[in-house]
């Protein structure tokens, strides 16, 4: 018996099932993949939910570090160039000084010689201001000068010379009893040693008289240079240029010397000068070294002959503030003399105040 064929139906209904079956599979791969890629998000969020705040603290605190730290860096560049442009515009180039002609030696001498009788006529009654009567007293007095001022000495002389007027009295006091009696003028025990060594030399050399010549003066102890020109100018009328530290200083700021050396400064002033004008030159310049052109700062702004100095400008230029800086008569305050002369138109000093 023969078969029959299948009919069409039939095919397209296995056909049908078949699409279906394969569409259902396709549809389950799919689902599949969808539920583990939302698996996996939950996951993810799930693990970012569980991270510590202080993680992401640390995180946020190290941006604004790093933030305010540009920010920082930025600001104090900004401020470093602001301040160089200021200083810029408040500090000028400094214009150079214009450049001092060369001075011939005659026109030194010529300008020196003017600074001198410009000061004799400020100074007219310039004179020695230790206190004395007699050539013996000023050798003493010009000894115990050193390392002090003379109103020191012209304090602390009256009672000395009251137990010891002569060089015999003074080789005779005991140490002890004159290191008191000069206790004020400081380096006592040295000032003592020189006092009793050169009384002591005047009385057995000199029959207890001071000598008149310079190369007997600096024989006697603690008597130099300076000291026997002090004596020979103002006790026996001998021209000499005394060179203490305020005739040196101006000396050299006037332009009449460059040396340090005492003598030497001597040497070179006594060559400008004549003799006869030795002794009143060094009272004058002394006088005007504590007076006006002081050793830190000068008066530059009150001194008369400041058109005549090539130092004019190392101190106080203003006339106000440099009429402040003056001493003594010109400055309204006591000399240091207790006995000055009769012309000097200051006031004399006060006497030591008892301790």
């Amino acid at each position: 018996m023969k078969e029959t064929p299948a009919k069409p139906a039939v095919k397209k209904t296995v056909a049908r099932k078949a699409a279906k079956e394969t569409a259902e599979k396709t549809a389950g791969r799919q689902a599949a993949v969808e539920k583990t890629t939302v698996k996996k998000a939950v996951a993810g969020k799930s693990t970012a939910a569980r991270t510590p705040a202080s993680k992401k603290t640390a995180a946020a605190t190290a941006a604004k570090k790093t933030t305010a730290g540009k920010k920082t860096a930025a600001k104090k560049t900004t401020t470093k160039a602001a301040a160089t442009k200021a200083a810029a515009v408040k500090t000028p180039a400094k214009k150079a000084a214009p450049a001092r002609k060369p001075e011939s030696r005659a026109a030194m001498v010529r300008r020196a010689r003017r600074i001198n009788r410009e000061l004799a006529e400020l100074y007219p009654y310039a004179h020695p201001e230790l206190d004395f009567t007699n050539p013996f007293e000023l050798l003493v007095a010009t000894v115990l000068s050193a390392q002090t001022t003379d109103l020191r000495v012209n304090q602390t002389t009256p009672r000395l010379f009251a137990v010891c007027p002569t060089p015999e009295d003074m080789a005779a006091v005991p140490p002890e009893q004159l290191e008191e009696l000069i206790r004020p003028t400081g380096f006592f025990r040295a000032k003592a040693k020189s006092l009793i060594g050169l009384s002591t030399a005047l009385r057995d050399r000199f029959g207890g008289e001071v000598p008149g010549r310079l190369e007997d003066l600096v024989t006697l102890p603690g008597v130099g240079r300076k000291t026997a020109n002090v004596v020979l100018g103002n006790a026996f009328g001998v021209p000499g240029i005394t060179v203490d530290t305020h005739f040196g200083r101006l000396a050299r700021r006037f332009g009449w010397t460059t040396a340090q050396d005492a003598e030497k400064v001597e040497a070179d002033v006594a060559e400008i000068f004549p003799k006869s004008e030795w002794t009143m030159l060094s009272h004058r310049v002394v006088f005007h070294g504590r007076r006006v052109c002081h050793s830190r700062k000068p008066a530059c702004g009150a001194c008369p002959i400041a058109p005549l100095c090539p130092s004019y400008g190392e101190g106080e230029t203003d006339p106000e503030k440099a009429k402040k800086l003056l001493k003594y008569e010109l400055g309204g305050q006591p000399g240091q003399r207790l006995k000055p002369p009769a012309d000097y138109p200051g006031q004399p000093a006060p006497p030591l105040a008892a301790s």
